[in-house]
């Protein structure tokens, strides 16, 4: 299946340059069959076709072209009906952990519904999609299908163990692995929609040697990674009257969405210089392409605002999280949507982008 019409002379380029680092094979495996590692089709597709490159961000895509979310996928043919990963829920576990059965089904489906809309809302996007890049030993595969969510109404169970409960919603199966917490789904793909050989060189090496003329030094974009929780003996939380619940504090009356992030000594010190002085206003632009005025607020400019104040809240706690009117931000229920850090990535003095970054241990793949 194909859902998206790429740009033929973009989509021949993004195939032969996953066919070059194919024949490179030889340098991570022993195995002559073709090999790729998950991270270069991502980055490829993001080249190839001029798409913003998500994948470091926690979210359930890892490119948005246009307005379409893309969850890029690697993995071997097999039967044509392998299971692979989608999302992880370990830090959501207190939320179904005391649940059985299909509550407990329903509970992991409603999550990972909220990361897609979460997703969705954060970048903009009107739908989403799953792009993979299939091995075999001929070479690499092409096939997409609709990054659907999970309809709970019409869950059925197909098995139970101590290990696993595989379910279907009628368009698609899935498997949640208690243990580790991580839900898995069936790729069902009988039909590429094209393809591209790989022949895989004996000797790398020497492929390298004759291709590569000068090194290039890359050195990281100057960035900031800022919690959206504050911690207190080593507890993770997120306070009920200050931060991204400001809007809940007493004293005098506040907007509903009126909020900050928490920028804390600790943070100040590690990104010294990194923000203009307090009270200063500076641009950053949002993963849905707005862009809003930021400063730095409070004593020591211990505070992240928008300007206006209610912006932040209105786009974080509205669209991201999906929070009600007058309901308190938990650490839970960030862990339930995947999202702990901001990312403010420097262009210059006065410019910055923001996105949200992955956990070592909370991925969506």
């Amino acid at each position: 299946m194909q859902i998206i019409n790429y740009d033929k002379s973009k989509f021949e380029d993004y195939k032969n340059n996953l066919k070059l680092i194919g024949s490179l094979s030889l340098l991570f495996s022993e195995n002559d069959d073709p090999w790729l590692d998950y991270r270069v089709p991502e980055n490829l597709y993001c080249e190839c076709f001029g798409a913003t490159n998500l994948a470091r961000s926690c979210v359930t895509a890892d490119a948005k072209l246009n307005n379409i979310g893309i969850g890029i996928k690697t993995f071997t043919e097999g039967n044509k009906k392998t299971w692979q990963k989608i999302a992880e829920f370990n830090k959501a576990r207190k939320s179904y952990s005391d649940l059985e059965g299909l509550e407990k089904i329903k509970k992991i489906a409603e999550l990972r519904n909220d990361r897609i809309e979460s997703t969705m809302a954060t970048y903009g996007l009107s739908k989403m999609i799953y792009h993979c890049v299939i091995r075999n030993k001929k070479g690499f595969h092409f096939y997409e299908e609709p990054m659907d969510k999970i309809d709970i109404s019409n869950i059925k169970i197909i098995n139970t163990s101590d290990t696993s409960l595989i379910f279907t919603d009628g368009l698609h199966e899935y498997n949640f692995n208690i243990s580790k917490s991580v839900l898995l789904k069936r790729f069902n793909t009988d039909e590429y929609y094209d393809s591209v050989f790989v022949k895989v060189a004996t000797n790398p090496f020497e492929v390298l040697r004759k291709g590569i003329d000068s090194l290039v030094t890359i050195t990281e974009d100057e960035v900031a990674v800022i919690p959206l929780y504050s911690e207190k003996n080593g507890v993770k939380l997120v306070y009920p009257k200050s931060g991204l619940n400001q809007w809940n504090a007493g004293g005098r009356s506040r907007n509903i969405d009126e909020v900050y992030i928490p920028f804390n000594k600790k943070i100040r010190e590690k990104y010294k210089d990194f923000f203009p002085s307090r009270d200063t206003s500076f641009n950053v632009l949002l993963p849905n392409g707005k862009e809003m005025s930021m400063k730095l607020c409070q004593d020591n400019g211990k505070a992240l605002m928008s300007n206006p104040n209610s912006e932040l809240g209105a786009w974080l706690l509205r669209e991201v999280l999906r929070l009600e009117e007058n309901e308190i931000l938990t650490y839970d229920k960030l862990a339930e949507i995947g999202i702990e850090d901001v990312v403010f990535e420097k262009s210059d003095d006065n410019n910055y982008k923001l996105d949200f970054r992955k956990t070592d241990d909370e991925n969506d793949e």
